[in-house]
C-alpha cells in the first residue's frame, strides 16, 4: 500500500541487429520538444543545515528507511534513494528493528553499489532488534557492531538510543558505553528517541561530567500529533539547543491526503493506523492542507512538511516513501514557506 499513486516508466528494447538505424538515430539531432538532460550537481546539494550542536550538516528532510524490507523491497528501495540522492538529499534515518535488520541491509548495498557513503549523513536507532534489545553495555556494543556490518561501513554518524526499549538499564551506563563507541570512532554522534524530559536533564548534567551529550531527538510529531510533544518535552529540547527530527511527519500516510475512506484502507496495521486519524478533525485538517496545496501549487504531503519546517525547533522531519514518486512530492515541501495565515488556518482546523 503506498502513500501515493505510484509513476510508471517505460523503456523501449535495443534491436541488436538493426546497427544501421542505431547509428542513424544516434547522429540525429534531438526533438525541439525532447526534455533538456539534467547536468551537473542536484540543487539540492547546496541546501545544507546544522543539525544542532552534532557537527552533523543535513538537507533539512531525512529520508526513512521504515519501509525498506516491509512494505518495500530491495530494487524499489534502492531507486527510492538514488531519487533521494538526485535531488539533493544526504540524510538517511534506519533502525536495527526495521524488519529485524533488513532496512540497513539494504541501505548498505546501495551506498557500496553507488559508492555514497561518504556523502551522506546515517542515522540508526538501536534498541529494538531481538538478538540485541535494549541499551545495556553488552547489548549496546552488540547492536552497533552488527548495524555496521548490515550497512557495511566503518561508522554510524547519529546514533539514536531508543529510551522505549530498556526501562531498566540507568541513563549514566548507557551513556558510558556510547563515549567508548565515540571514542574508538564507531559512532559521530548521539540522539535520544522516546525520552522524557526528566531524562533529557539528566542526561545534560551528565554531560558536564565528560559523558556524550544528546544532540539530536527524534520525537514523533506531526500536525494531528502535537501535544505529547509540545510542552515540556519541547521547551526542554529547545532550552539545551537540541535538534528535532521529527518522525511520522505524515501520520502514517494520512497526511499526504491519499486515503480519506475507512472502506479502502482495509484492517492491516497501517489501515487501522490510517483509520484512526478519519475523523472530524483529520478531514478538517486535510481540507485545509488541500486548500493551502492548491494555492501553492504544492501536493497536500508538501504543506505538511512545510509545517513541520515552520516549527523553528524541527531541523529536518524524518519522512518514509514508498515510490520515487513520493520522493519528488515530500521533498517540494522543503521549498515551501507557509504563511502566518496559513498556519492559522492550519491551526484552527486540526485543533
Amino acid at each position: 500500500m503506498g502513500f501515493f499513486g505510484a509513476g510508471s516508466t517505460s523503456s523501449t528494447p535495443h534491436d541488436a541487429s538493426s546497427e544501421g538505424a542505431t547509428m542513424t538515430s544516434l547522429d540525429a539531432p534531438a526533438h525541439p520538444s525532447a526534455p533538456i538532460p539534467v547536468q551537473g550537481p542536484a540543487v539540492g546539494d547546496a541546501l545544507r543545515v546544522p543539525l544542532g550542536e552534532s557537527g552533523l550538516r543535513v538537507f533539512p528532510l531525512v529520508l526513512g528507511g521504515g519501509e525498506f524490507g516491509w512494505h518495500v523491497d530491495s530494487g524499489a528501495a534502492h531507486a527510492i534513494l538514488d531519487a533521494y540522492a538526485e535531488r539533493g538529499g544526504n540524510a538517511l534515518h534506519t533502525s536495527d528493528g526495521y524488519s529485524a535488520g533488513r532496512s540497513e541491509y539494504i541501505i548498505g548495498q546501495w551506498m557500496r553499489a553507488r559508492a555514497t557513503r561518504d556523502q551522506l549523513v546515517v542515522g540508526v536507532r538501536v534498541g529494538t532488534n531481538a538478538d540485541h534489545p535494549g541499551l545495556g553495555p553488552v547489548n549496546l556494543i552488540r547492536a552497533v557492531e552488527a548495524s555496521l556490518t548490515r550497512l557495511q561501513t566503518d561508522r554510524i554518524d547519529l546514533l539514536y538510543l531508543d529510551a522505549t526499549s530498556d526501562t531498566k538499564t540507568a541513563l549514566e551506563d548507557t551513556l558510558a558505553t556510547a563515549e567508548w563507541l565515540v571514542d574508538a570512532g564507531k559512532i559521530r554522534a548521539l540522539g535520544g528517541y522516546g525520552h522524557t524530559a526528566a531524562q533529557l536533564v539528566e542526561a545534560r548534567i551528565m554531560s558536564s561530567a565528560g559523558y556524550p551529550r544528546l544532540t539530536v531527538l527524534d520525537a514523533p510529531y506531526n500536525i494531528l500529533r502535537r501535544h505529547d510533544f509540545e510542552g515540556d518535552l519541547r521547551l526542554v529540547a529547545g532550552a539545551q539547543n537540541i535538534a528535532v527530527t521529527a518522525s511520522q511527519a505524515l501520520e502514517h500516510g494520512f497526511l499526504t491526503g491519499a486515503h480519506r475512506s475507512r472502506d479502502r484502507v482495509g484492517s492491516t496495521v497501517r489501515g487501522v493506523q490510517l483509520a484512526a486519524s478519519m475523523n472530524r478533525r483529520g478531514t478538517r485538517t486535510l481540507r485545509a492542507l488541500d486548500r493551502i496545496g492548491a494555492e501553492l501549487a504544492v501536493p497536500t504531503a508538501a504543506v505538511a512538511i512545510a509545517w513541520l519546517l515552520a516549527q523553528r525547533i524541527v531541523v529536518a522531519p524524518i519522512v518514509n516513501a514508498f515510490a520515487p514518486s513520493h520522493v519528488e512530492e515530500i521533498m517540494q515541501g522543503v521549498g515551501v514557506r507557509l504563511s502566518r495565515t496559513h498556519l492559522a488556518e492550519i491551526a484552527r482546523a486540526s485543533e
